[in-house]
C-alpha cells in the first residue's frame, strides 16, 4: 500500500500569484497578449472546506501515472466518497490511496482499484476495519 504523509494546510496566511485569468491556450498559439489579468490565492481556490481539508504527500506508485510518487494531494474530508473517485482509505490500520469501486456495495463489499495495472484491486468487506479518510480534490505535482 502507500504510505502518506500528512501535512495540516496553513491558512492564516496568504499567498497572492498573478493569475492568467483569459486562459492559456493548449491548441495552437492565439497572437500575444497580455495574459496576466489578476491575483489568485491558491488556499482560496483549492480548499473548500477549511476545517476538513488536509494535504498528504504520497509515497509509492499504485496510482501511477496519473498520481506519481512525492505528488501532493488536496484531500477534502467532508465530501462523500462517490464510485470512481480517488480517496485516502484506511484499511486494517494502513493508509491507501485507491479509486473507490461501489458497484458491489449491495453485495456486501467494496473494491479499492489501484491506477496502475501491475497491481491488483483490494476487495473490502464488512469484515474490515475501513475508513474512508477523505475524497481527493486535487492532485499537485512537478512536471520537470
Amino acid at each position: 500500500m502507500n504510505e502518506i504523509v500528512f501535512i495540516t494546510p496553513d491558512l492564516s496566511t496568504e499567498l497572492p500569484l498573478l493569475y492568467a485569468d483569459g486562459g492559456i491556450p493548449a491548441g495552437f498559439p492565439s497572437p500575444a497578449q497580455d495574459y496576466v489579468d489578476g491575483i489568485l490565492d491558491l488556499n482560496k481556490e483549492l480548499i473548500q472546506h477549511p476545517a476538513a481539508t488536509f494535504y498528504a504527500r504520497v509515497v509509492g506508485d499504485s496510482m501511477y501515472p496519473g498520481i506519481k510518487d512525492g505528488d501532493l494531494l488536496v484531500v477534502d474530508r467532508s465530501l462523500d466518497a462517490f464510485d470512481d473517485c480517488i480517496a485516502v482509505c484506511c484499511l486494517n490500520s494502513e493508509f491507501t490511496i485507491k479509486r473507490i469501486d461501489l458497484s458491489n456495495k449491495d453485495k456486501g463489499f467494496i473494491r479499492l482499484v489501484p491506477d496502475n495495472p501491475k497491481y491488483e484491486p483490494i476487495i473490502v468487506t464488512e469484515d474490515e476495519e475501513f475508513i474512508l479518510w477523505g475524497v481527493v480534490r486535487y492532485v499537485i505535482h512537478k512536471t520537470v
